[in-house]
């Protein structure tokens, strides 16, 4: 997909992305603490399902199941040294949903997913600008060359690893690339800076679409959702949680609420101006139908 056709299709109006990935997997018996890449691609049936069932409830974008295999955070599995392999193989079980939707329906597109590698930036912690910079490179150019039709950087935790990522993206292709930070309901990122700066300062580097992702739920974020617009020259992306989650006994998350009260709340922020939309944490397959639904998508 070329930055040309990105545009294009965001202008056929709003565009829906997917639901959770994780918070499903874990829901489904993934064990905490494992590598969500490897066991996603050992349990391709479970995953191709669920994004099977994200594609038909109305999704035009799949996030491919690479969120963290980048070196840094591979390394924390010993799985460092599979990086090409996790990529390649999470784009790839993607395509095979995203072409078999695209021939029944509307064309399905996917996004090669990066995001945090979990350590800061100088000054805060002890990573330099090139490391993170070649981090995001090489797993950029695995992503790319695995046949991604565009890539997102997401759950980031301030605009400087945005900034990182676009970098690092054009020097290994054109594809475009959709950013988006974990922002609190004032608007302010969890490491520096707020909405406003960053999509000005995203925007222009060059991303495709700037936004907001993870933390809270879509009923806190229209104050937020109106300011990034009044600044914005690209879409608006809003892929908030299910709400607020409270832990159980177990340690398992249960997001407030419920895909009737996410998808109202979602339609909210459309009218704010968000234009690209999906779910976080919490939400399901019946999330983005019900988000379908009323946006009549």
């Amino acid at each position: 997909m070329t930055k040309q056709e990105f545009q294009e299709l965001t202008q056929q109006g709003v565009l829906l992305l997917d639901g959770a990935l994780g918070s499903y997997l874990r829901s489904v018996g993934m064990p905490v603490g494992v590598c969500t890449e490897v066991w996603a691609q050992e349990h391709p049936q479970v995953l191709q399902n669920l994004q099977r069932a994200y594609a038909e409830a109305g999704s035009r974008i799949l996030y491919a199941p690479t969120f963290s295999a980048n070196r840094i955070s591979l390394s924390a599995h010993g799985l460092q040294d599979r990086l090409a392999e996790l990529n390649a193989k999470g784009v790839a079980l993607s395509r095979e949903v995203a072409e078999a939707c695209s021939a029944l329906s509307r064309p399905v597109y996917v996004a090669g997913d990066m995001t945090t590698t979990g350590k800061m930036l100088e000054p805060r912690g002890e990573l330099t600008y090139q490391e993170l910079y070649e981090t995001y490179r090489e797993q950029i150019r695995a992503l790319a060359d695995a046949g991604a039709d565009l890539l997102v950087a997401e759950t980031l935790l301030n605009a400087e690893e945005a900034l990182v990522a676009l970098d690092a993206a054009q020097s290994v292709c054109d594809l475009p690339v959709m950013c988006t930070l974990t922002l609190e309901a004032d608007g302010s990122a969890l490491y520096g800076g707020n909405a406003v700066d960053m999509v000005e300062s995203l925007q222009d580097m060059g991303a495709a679409a700037v936004g907001l992702n993870c933390s809270v739920g879509p009923d806190q974020l229209e104050a937020v959702v109106a300011s990034m617009k009044a600044v914005a020259k690209v879409p608006v992306i809003a892929k908030p949680n299910a709400g607020m989650p409270t832990m159980d006994e177990n340690g398992t998350a249960h997001y407030s609420m419920t895909p009737e009260q996410f998808a109202a709340a979602m339609k909210r922020l459309v009218a704010c101006g968000a234009q690209i939309v999906g779910g976080c944490c919490g939400t399901t397959p019946e999330y983005i139908r019900r988000l379908a639904e009323i946006l009549s998508i």
